[in-house]
């Protein structure tokens, strides 16, 4: 449970009441945050105190008058009808990532799985009309990166964003939409189904209050939290000057890595992702581990550890049933074989492979070693040599 569960409505209060003061800004918020430790403690200060802290008259004032505590008090009743929660600056489920960029939000309004915020996430965003191509790569690079253990985030808006969530969610993969309007809100309404489903399987947060009208200016504000909680971002169509380009830009500015998928130079969607490739702000991506291999090494080591408990019980344990007692699935089966036969230093050819492999064809053995590569236990090298890689 997190601690914002733990909080009283009191403490939560605070929290809401600093949110809403008028013309106080994130940089602003934290500012006081680091100097008066607590939002009750930046409520007693007085206006002087408050300036001294860096505050401008006129902030100081909507901070000292205590205008915004009635605001707060309708968001958090608002919260409590629609079961959302906030996830506060202090609270440990904050993530990290976001904590380090420029501007951080003082708070996140979250409704869903809010344990997502701490898994390693990869941002896929892209145009709202995006082609076949685009579509179908957004799809395909989504759903193999879910499977590697990423979570996707997105913005939830049609096209390549919606393909990347429901691509996640096909994988029972998790999945965070980040929103330009306030969580209770169903924006776009075309997407009603990719809502709820985010709700009960993955997680929707947002910076803005709840009912917070979707805004076109709200859109550019968001994108540095989509950016600001991934690892990288990928970008998958859209033009020149696109809120997907605006998305790598602020990815950039914050050291994440960006990620492109090249395409048709006839198309003004491509222009984007071509020049981000072209100009060196971006690795070209034509599969899934053109991303996986340039992250952190201790990410990769998570990623490989999540693998390893989807796939065997105990490193090296080789039973052939569930460890329910359950017969095992065919394909699981043929994994754990797959893993006590191939060494760390020893490529072993394919065909070799399926000499050892009595009764199993070419194709079973194939998609067998594919998911073991998608979930980071097993490489392959060239000659269709492959090594496991723990």
């Amino acid at each position: 449970m997190s601690s914002a569960a733990l909080m009283t409505q009191e403490e939560a209060l605070y929290w809401l009441a600093l949110r809403m003061v008028p013309g106080l800004g994130t940089v602003s918020s934290i500012r006081l945050l680091e100097k008066l430790k607590s939002p009750q403690a930046i409520f007693r200060a007085s206006a002087s105190e408050l300036e001294a802290a860096g505050l401008s008259p006129s902030q100081a004032r909507n901070v000292s008058s205590g205008c915004s505590f009635d605001d707060a008090v309708e968001q958090q009743q608002k919260l409590l009808n629609f079961g959302a929660q906030i996830i506060t600056f202090h609270d440990p489920l904050y993530p990290q990532r976001l904590r380090e960029i420029f501007d951080p939000p003082v708070l996140l309004f979250a409704i869903g799985r809010s344990e997502l915020l701490s898994a390693h996430s990869i941002a896929v965003v892209g145009t709202r009309r995006p082609s076949p191509y685009g579509l179908a790569a957004a799809e395909r690079l989504s759903a193999d990166l879910s499977r590697a253990g990423l979570a996707i985030t997105s913005g939830m808006a049609q096209g390549i964003d919606t393909a990347a969530h429901q691509a996640a969610l096909k994988e029972d993969g998790d999945t965070i939409a980040v929103l330009g309007c306030g969580v209770d809100l169903l924006y776009p309404a075309s997407n009603r189904r990719l809502y709820t489903d985010l709700q009960k399987k993955g997680l929707i947060i947002s910076e803005f209050p709840m009912a917070a009208p979707a805004f076109p200016q709200n859109f550019p504000i968001r994108n540095r939290i989509v950016s600001g909680i991934s690892i990288g971002v990928l970008i998958v169509e859209g033009a020149q000057h696109s809120g997907s380009a605006i998305t790598a830009r602020l990815a950039i500015d914050q050291g994440k890595e960006v990620f492109a998928v090249p395409g048709n130079i006839t198309s003004k969607m491509s222009w984007g992702p071509n020049l981000l490739i072209k100009d060196g702000g971006a690795k070209l991506v034509q599969e899934w581990s053109d991303i996986t291999n340039e992250l952190p090494a201790a990410v990769r080591r998570d990623l490989v550890s999540k693998a390893q408990q989807r796939i065997l019980p105990t490193e090296f344990e080789t039973v052939e049933t569930a460890p329910n007692g359950a017969p095992e699935e065919p394909m699981k089966a043929l994994g754990r074989k797959l893993l006590n036969s191939l060494q760390v230093d020893v490529p072993q050819q394919l065909d070799s492979l399926l000499e050892s492999f009595e009764g199993i064809s070419s194709s079973e053995l194939i998609s067998a070693l594919f998911e073991l590569e998608m979930n980071g236990l097993v490489r392959q090298l060239p000659g269709k040599n492959f090594v496991k890689v723990w």
